[in-house]
């Protein structure tokens, strides 16, 4: 092996504690454990069939096997632009204010390098999602982690930041509905972190991939149009002007297609323009096939969406109500796909000893919550993405260890 030398930003990158369940899920396997694994947040739903038929369709055509360049994407960036002002009731430039992505997360990830000079400062969620970070890693940045707390609804008190980080900020990030927590934010807390964001010149990042996995309790609740408006918020409803915000979506969650990556962001348009920057230096765009997948997604029938959401609420109902009867009393979340439980107080400085024993002893594996940030531990998050049955059977796993 040659001396060889290695970037300084990748030291940050090298603890992993999904890398280490992954691991443990491995040595249960090994072992001869039936494992459930319930640490992972990919839907096992499958895409509907007129997403699947626009894309089987493409394959024959061979105009769509060669490059896709930007000016290629404007009819997925028009479908996005038109799903997002009927949900939204804003009007988006699909020239100058959609991009594609390979899902959210290169967004979150890739944005960091065109915003931060080496030390600055980007804001973020603890707990919060692992590439959030990882990108202001890459991009030789600092974070500055907001705790959030169930005291609070686990959303961020910008009063709490030191003014000397401000003085050395130029992003913050936020994502509600919130992974891991499963929290949701009002628009009064949008309108509060767009003001602030304006007053210390800070880009807002909004990470939106739960936009329509949230549930509606009451019938009244419901809105019975083709494409209901949204009950949680976007970030440009507090910013309709797209001053200081962005905001990433997937078609991962909502229409389940998680394999496919694709993505892509809405907001301001020197944001944009930065972001695609980074992007040609990066990559070219996905295979036009999957681009018109995602536009049949966004402009087809709506009907799997509420579907999805609908097996999600039910999932979560069979889990807290199973966790509810072995005496684990964890509060029922109003949207995501997860669950986010306080720990027994036995285990509540070791989330990672706790989830590491769990997938021993019985198989469910989970992820721990302080791989989401020092704020996560003492809780751990289940991902809802099995059927009932199986959900059961995990509980009933969890009682005998947790007894």
């Amino acid at each position: 092996m040659t001396n060889m030398q290695f970037a300084k930003r990748l030291q940050p990158l090298q603890s992993n504690v999904f890398a280490d369940m992954d691991r443990a899920k491995a040595v249960a396997l090994a072992a001869g454990q039936q494992v459930i694994d319930l640490s992972l947040g990919s839907s096992d739903l499958p895409a509907e069939a007129h997403v699947i038929e626009a894309i089987a369709q493409s394959l024959h055509d061979r105009s769509t096997h060669g490059y896709l360049l930007f000016n290629g994407t404007f009819g997925f960036r028009e479908a996005a632009a038109n799903w997002y002002e009927q949900k939204f009731g804003i009007k988006v430039d699909p020239q100058t204010e959609v991009l594609p992505l390979i899902g959210s997360q290169e967004g979150t990830a890739h944005l960091p390098l065109a915003l931060l000079n080496p030390g600055d400062f980007a804001l973020l969620l603890d707990p919060g999602y692992p590439s959030h970070a990882g990108g202001v890693y890459l991009a030789s940045g600092q974070i500055y982690p907001m705790p959030i707390r169930a005291e609070n609804d686990f959303l961020p008190v910008f009063a709490d930041i030191p003014a000397p980080v401000l003085a050395q900020s130029r992003m913050m990030v936020l994502s509600y509905p919130h992974n891991p927590t499963a929290a949701i934010a009002p628009l009064s807390f949008f309108q509060e972190a767009v003001a602030f964001c304006q007053q210390h010149n800070l880009a807002l990042v909004h990470d939106f991939p739960y936009v329509d996995l949230v549930f509606q309790e009451t019938e009244e609740s419901a809105d019975s149009s083709p494409n209901p408006k949204s009950v949680v918020p976007s970030i440009l409803q507090a910013d309709p002007e797209k001053s200081v915000s962005i905001e990433f979506f997937t078609l991962s969650k909502s229409y389940n297609m998680g394999g496919f990556r694709i993505g892509y962001a809405i907001g301001n348009a020197e944001l944009i323009h930065a972001l695609r920057q980074v992007k040609a230096a990066v990559d070219f765009n996905q295979y036009r096939g999957i681009l018109n997948g995602a536009i049949a997604a966004l402009t087809g029938p709506q009907v799997g969406v509420k579907s999805a959401v609908a097996t999600f609420q039910q999932r979560r109902d069979t889990f807290i109500n199973a966790l509810h009867r072995i005496g684990w009393n964890v509060p029922t979340p109003k949207a995501t796909m997860y669950i986010w439980a306080k720990l027994p107080s036995s285990w509540s400085q070791n989330s990672i000893e706790f989830c590491t024993q769990l997938v021993k002893q019985t198989g469910v594996a989970a992820s721990p919550g302080a791989g989401f940030g020092k704020s996560g531990e003492g809780y751990v998050r289940f991902a809802l993405v099995h059927e009932p049955p199986l959900l059961e059977t995990a509980v009933e796993r969890m009682a005998k260890f947790l007894h």
